[in-house]
């Protein structure tokens, strides 16, 4: 595939597995994470075009792992876009590109990750 590349960082296997089937069948390459640790090796070794970020993570968190992603110029301007059940709000907000909520609405995560990978994923 000739696609954006998005590394999504999830850690539920049910929600990897929607996320993987969603952005494969919309020409994406994929880039997976199940920790924030993991996550920001992933995106320093690949500078992938989108990182899709769940909060609750196993380790760190993804705020966490998100300011960790922006103070390391490798990875500082690459768009990120949160994945959460939870509303976001006050600080978190500053950090983000963008939020989509669980349960996702299969159009708008599609949307959301199009317009943040400037449409080069779409087939």
């Amino acid at each position: 595939m000739t696609g954006a590349q998005v590394l999504v960082v999830e850690d539920n296997e049910k929600n990897m597995k929607l996320f993987r089937d969603v952005l494969q069948a919309s020409g994406y390459r994929l880039l997976e994470a199940t920790t924030g640790e993991r996550a920001m090796a992933l995106a320093a070794e690949h500078q992938p075009n989108l990182v899709l970020m769940d909060i609750q993570l196993p380790d760190i968190d993804g705020v966490e792992a998100l300011g960790r992603l922006r103070a390391d110029a490798r990875t500082a301007s690459i768009p990120v876009v949160a994945l959460t059940a939870q509303a976001m709000h006050g600080d978190r907000e500053r950090f983000l590109d963008a939020y989509i909520s669980k349960p996702v609405d299969v159009v708008e995560f599609v949307k959301t990750v199009k317009e943040h990978c400037g449409d080069t994923g779409s087939e």
